[in-house]
Order: structure tokens, then C-alpha cells, then sequence
């Protein structure tokens, strides 16, 4: 892919879990890269794990010593703004504060030179809010990486509403050549894949207050083929990430549904790291064990918000969880975030451990066949409520005849 765009200088701002993650692909892309942190310590402490790291892959014969202090000496330190300013590409790799975003923007817009560009690697803020605050929008855009960075393969190439097309095309290149798979979303809430993600663990999280356990919805998505159900996933993650972002922002904090990980986090249960969370950890283990207490805190909290609580069987949560996946595709599509269905399921294929082998959330809904799946979503907008009314995509292409796969750029 050509482009205008002579990437070979990059810069990283940021040295926590995904900016060490981001850095190590640049640099074993063959890319020269500057890394800036505001706490010296964590760029000490990043540089040691992307050393280690690479000192690992050569003792698992995956790379040989030259190869590893080949991509060591690729990376350098930068101590302040001034020592990036001649950088092709800066990625920022910082906590998801828009204002703290737009400070750090506002301050590369005026010290990079005129033809860089600059990224965000925020998994769900509005990249036209972070542009605005430059006087180069038409050069800012996202990327966002998925953690972590140098091992997952996808990649949300972000564009903004003023991102020229040669910026868009320059960051699929290199995002090529760091040998993702990219996929161009377009700018909202959550991009493709955590837009989606939404839907689906609010599905969940619905499903443990009315009557499942954490377990028996993991197991049932697991079932299907999941890399991991929800709970699971929340617990890898780490509980705590939501919970501590709802506190700072002040919003969200009493919701319904975020009230057994307020009680988990309370407990100090943040997920493996701690050694528990929705699930028990051995030291030094990763393998989820249940943990009855955590049902009798699901049940708790349940009552105490009123719910009358049932059994729930295991096709039940299969089909809210992935209905809810599919509509919220749907509407994306429509709305062209993503053009066309295909590039959803690469999303969730690479980037959320959805089964390869069914091919992808939107793949499945069109062979269920889309007039049956229809009918499936208006029965549970009868049963829970308006926010399952079926995607006025959906309608249109089963009154037509045609499939998610027969849509470019929101049309048929």
C-alpha cells in the first residue's frame, strides 16, 4: 500500500501495559522508536519488560540474540516533548481521560512538525473531540490496539470526521507491516468491537441478576466456542478497571447492573490479580476456580435491588448474549462504522476470541437466516423491552431478501 507517509520515526507517549505493548511492535516492525512517560520510573520499568521480553523469545529459540538487540536498540528514551518533535507518528498510550487526552494533544500539535501524525490509542473516547483541540485534524486519528498489544493481532483503525484518507491508509500500512489485522471503524462510542462489547455484557450481567451465576453463563459461551465468557474475561482484565473509571468520572456508579462488580471491588476481589474475583485464583495460577461465595454475593445483591430470580437455562444466555452482539453489529453497519459485516467478524474473530470456526457474530446471524433471527429479536423485545427492537437494517434486508453479507457502507 503506498502512501505519502514515510513512517520510520515513531513515538510512544505513555509506558504502562499497553504503550509497553505498542512500543514492542513498532520496534520488532523495524520501526526507530521514542518513548516518553511523565514518571521516569516507568519508562525504567517498561524498558526492563520489553528487555526481558525479548530475552524470553530468544531463550524459546522464537528469535535469535541479534534479532532481539536489534529491536532493543531500536527504542529510546525521551525526557521531554522537544526530543520527539521530529517523529513521523506519535501514539498516545494513556488512561481514558478525554481531558488528559487533549492536553497531551495539544501539546504534540505544537511541538511535532507539521506533517506528523498523530494517534490515540483510546478504546472508546471521541477522536473528534481529541482532534479538535489541534490545528491538524485532518492528521489525528485512532489506533486503537487491543492488550495485550504485541500479541493480540487486531487493530481499530480509527477515522475522524476530518482524517484525510492518505493518514487512514498510512496507519493501515504500518499496522500491516506490524503484522496486524486491520480493520477501519469509524468514530463512536466503543468504535466496532467495544460498542459491541456493551450490548453483550449487559446481556450478562442482566442474565446473573435474574437468575444464572457466573459460571453457568461462562460455561454456556464457552460452550459455543468463546476464547472465554464474560465473567472470565472481566476477571483477566481486571474487575477493578470499570470500576475505579466510573468512580473518577463521578457517573454510572449506582447503575443496576454494575452493582456485583461494585460489590467485588469493595471486597478487594479485582480478578487475578488479586487471586479473586469472579472466580478463585491458587497462588501463581490463572486457572478459574469457582467460588460459591460469589454466587451467594450475586444472589445478595440481587435481592437487595428487588429482582424475583429464576431459572435460567443454558439456551437462554446463548441467545440474548449473541442476539445482542448481532443487533448492535447491525446498527453499526448501518450506520457505516464498519463497511461492510465481514470487517465486524474479523473484529471479533481477532480481537474478542470469537470461534473461528463459526466465523464471525455476523456470519452466524445470516446463517441462522436473517428472517428467523428477526423473529427471534422482536420475541425478546416483547419479553424485556424496547432495547432489543430489532436494527432497521435487519427489517429492510429480510423485506428485500438479502443477508448482512450483501451490505457496503450502510446499503444493500
Amino acid at each position: 500500500m503506498s502512501t505519502p507517509y514515510n513512517i520510520q520515526q515513531a513515538a510512544v507517549i505513555g509506558a504502562g501495559t499497553m504503550g509497553r505493548g505498542i512500543v514492542i511492535s513498532l520496534a520488532r516492525a523495524g520501526l526507530s522508536v521514542l518513548w516518553l512517560d511523565s514518571d521516569p520510573c516507568a519508562t525504567d520499568a517498561g524498558l526492563a519488560m520489553l528487555a526481558q521480553t525479548w530475552a524470553q523469545q530468544v531463550a524459546k529459540g522464537r528469535i535469535d540474540q541479534v534479532t532481539a538487540d536489534a529491536c532493543l536498540a531500536r527504542v529510546r528514551r525521551a525526557t521531554a516533548y522537544a526530543d520527539i518533535a521530529e517523529a513521523d507518528l506519535v501514539i498516545e498510550a494513556v488512561y481514558e481521560s478525554l481531558t488528559l487526552k487533549q492536553d497531551i494533544f495539544r501539546t504534540l500539535d505544537s511541538t511535532l512538525k507539521a506533517q506528523a501524525i498523530l494517534a490515540s490509542n483510546t478504546s472508546a473516547l471521541d477522536i473528534d473531540a481529541i482532534a479538535a483541540v489541534t490545528r491538524r485534524p485532518e492528521q489525528v486519528l485512532g489506533m486503537h490496539f487491543f492488550s495485550p498489544a504485541h500479541v493480540m493481532k487486531l487493530l481499530e483503525v480509527v477515522r475522524g470526521e476530518r482524517t484525510s484518507p492518505a493518514v487512514i491508509e498510512a496507519a493501515q500500512a504500518l499496522g500491516q507491516r506490524m503484522g496486524k489485522e486491520v480493520v477501519v471503524a469509524g468514530n463512536c462510542p466503543g468504535f466496532i468491537g467495544n460498542r459491541m462489547l456493551v450490548t453483550y455484557v449487559a446481556e450478562a450481567r442482566k442474565l446473573l441478576l435474574e437468575g444464572a451465576t457466573p459460571r453457568q453463563v461462562d460455561e454456556v459461551l464457552q460452550a459455543f466456542g468463546m476464547a472465554m465468557g464474560p465473567f472470565r474475561m472481566y476477571d483477566v482484565i481486571g474487575i477493578d478497571l470499570e470500576w475505579r473509571a466510573r468512580q473518577l468520572a463521578d457517573k454510572g456508579t449506582e447503575a443496576p447492573l454494575v452493582q456485583v462488580d461494585n460489590a467485588l471491588c469493595a471486597q478487594g476481589r479485582f480478578g487475578q490479580k488479586s487471586g479473586q474475583g469472579y472466580y478463585r485464583y491458587a497462588p501463581g495460577s490463572r486457572e478459574a476456580e469457582h467460588d460459591p461465595q460469589v454466587d451467594a454475593l450475586v444472589l445478595k445483591v440481587a435481592r437487595g435491588l428487588g429482582m424475583h430470580r429464576r431459572e435460567i437455562d443454558d439456551e437462554e444466555i446463548l441467545e440474548r448474549c449473541l442476539l445482542a452482539l448481532v443487533n448492535e453489529g447491525a446498527k453499526i453497519l448501518e450506520a457505516s462504522v464498519a463497511s461492510c459485516s465481514a470487517d465486524i467478524d474479523r473484529v471479533y474473530l481477532h480481537g474478542y476470541g470469537f470461534p473461528a470456526a463459526v466465523g464471525g457474530p455476523m456470519r452466524w446471524a445470516d446463517q441462522q437466516g436473517l428472517s428467523q433471527l428477526l423473529a427471534r429479536l422482536e420475541r425478546l423485545q416483547g419479553l424485556f423491552g424496547e432495547h432489543w427492537r430489532p436494527a432497521g437494517l435487519l427489517m429492510r434486508l429480510v423485506a428485500d431478501g438479502k443477508q448482512l453479507a450483501d451490505v457496503r457502507e450502510g446499503r444493500a
